[in-house]
């Protein structure tokens, strides 16, 4: 499993310019209800997080996830 605190650090600057609010991220962070992201914004995250790990986020999977913490579990998995 990939180093989830380097993951996280990772997603947190992915989130970043997308962070409009400038909230703080932590894992209980939701991308719909803190952050206030569309369904544009939530396409072009996901772009980014698929290029910056080099992975593939799947629909389903993106429908599942509805936090930072999750996020963070799932591209760990899968940058294995």
């Amino acid at each position: 499993m990939a180093d989830r605190a380097e993951t996280f650090a990772k997603i947190v600057d992915i989130i970043a310019p997308f962070n409009k609010k400038e909230i703080t991220i932590t894992d209980a962070t939701t991308f719909a209800s803190d952050l206030e992201w569309d369904s544009l914004t939530v396409m072009d995250f996901v772009a980014e997080v698929e290029d910056g790990f080099d992975i593939i986020i799947s629909m389903n999977m993106q429908a599942e996830i509805e936090n930072v913490g999750q996020l963070a579990d799932a591209v760990a998995k899968m940058a294995e």
